[in-house]
């Protein structure tokens, strides 16, 4: 009983003093166009709330499963230019994939979805100054369930949201060398779960078509020896002029809270199809080209203020492979590559 009753202590004691100390993650902020999934909403200016034929639309608006045709299993790689990352652009907003990861992998079918997301991958050893080091290594990851619907009564009017299960953990270690010993400052090692929500509505006015999408309305992430903290709300407003296999896009993405962090986005969307063969089963075998260009900024004022996008692949059949080049003030050295892969599902 006595050893119990000593571990008890020990285990209260350490949870104090990892109280001691603050978090170093400034923001939780996920839902920003650099941290999309999808090479097709990247290439069309880094939002899409209103392309259905999009594999990863379950992502950007989940109201878009309800015009689904066809089911898929789909996941996505992203390529960035490696370099160094400093601990304190590590814990700021976003706390995004860094260099070449693994993406996302989703599974969408009419009106449902399911998907699983590495949100944060970040590990930083690094040396400062006055001769401190800093071990820094974050993980959160993401489970979503996804549902849309239509009303017979409300055939123009589409809606859905997607509930989100959160799990991580924060290791955190900052030591200061004196003389030819290191001495520990702080430590943190803490796991954290939580949830998230999102809900979105699309309209079909022809040949117009708008999305709204609100991003994490309803989150806590719950932190084992620090108090729970909310998800930064987002919400993306869209629409869409469709001509034929063409469209044309423009939208915003901003802070529900904070309008000043808002981006405006722009769009174009071009699919070319030939050699419509018919297979025994009755299925169409059609060649595919999309090609989609955009543009993205909080202001458009100067060209290194500015996102260029383009994205493009092929698709055959029940096969398709797509990819995007993101790239801020047309520098393709700094540019980040997304690549995705996917398997049409009877």
């Amino acid at each position: 009983m006595k050893k119990v009753l000593t571990i008890c202590f020990a285990l209260m004691a350490i949870s104090l003093v990892a109280q001691g100390y603050p978090l170093p993650i400034q923001e939780y902020d996920y839902a920003i166009a650099e941290n999309n999934v999808s090479p097709l909403a990247i290439g069309m200016g880094g939002l899409n709330l209103t392309d259905a034929t999009d594999p990863y639309c379950s992502y950007s608006n989940p109201a878009l499963l309800a015009d689904v045709d066809q089911s898929h299993l789909v996941t996505s790689f992203r390529l960035a230019n490696p370099k160094q990352m400093s601990f304190w652009e590590a814990a700021s907003p976003s706390n995004a994939l860094k260099d070449k990861q693994f993406k996302y992998f989703s599974i969408i079918t009419q009106k449902a979805g399911f998907s699983y997301q590495p949100m944060s991958r970040i590990n930083i050893s690094e040396r400062m100054e006055a001769n401190q080091s800093i071990y820094y290594d974050y993980a959160l990851d993401k489970v979503q369930l996804s549902l849309a619907a239509r009303d017979d009564k409300w055939a123009k009017l589409g809606a859905g949201f997607n509930l989100k299960y959160l799990s991580g953990r924060l290791v955190y270690l900052r030591e200061q060398q004196v003389g030819n010993t290191l001495h520990r400052k702080e430590f943190i090692d803490n796991k954290v779960k939580g949830f998230s929500t999102d809900v979105g509505l699309v309209w079909d006015e022809d040949p117009f078509r708008f999305g709204l999408v609100a991003y994490d309305l309803f989150s806590r992430l719950y932190w084992e020896s620090y108090s729970s903290v909310p998800i930064q709300q987002r919400v993306g407003l869209s629409a869409s002029y469709e001509m034929g296999s063409a469209s044309l896009n423009a939208g915003v993405l901003g802070r529900i809270s904070h309008s000043t962090d808002t981006t405006y986005h722009l769009g174009f969307k071009n699919m070319w199809s030939w050699g419509n063969q018919v297979d025994a089963r009755g299925n169409l075998l059609q060649h595919g080209i999309p090609l989609s260009l955009g543009v993205y900024s909080h202001d458009f004022y100067g060209t290194q203020n500015i996102n260029f996008t383009i994205g493009s692949g092929y698709n055959y059949s029940i096969f398709r492979f797509d990819f995007s080049l993101n790239s801020r003030g047309m520098k393709l050295r700094e540019s980040e590559y997304l690549f995705s892969l996917g398997l049409g599902l009877p």
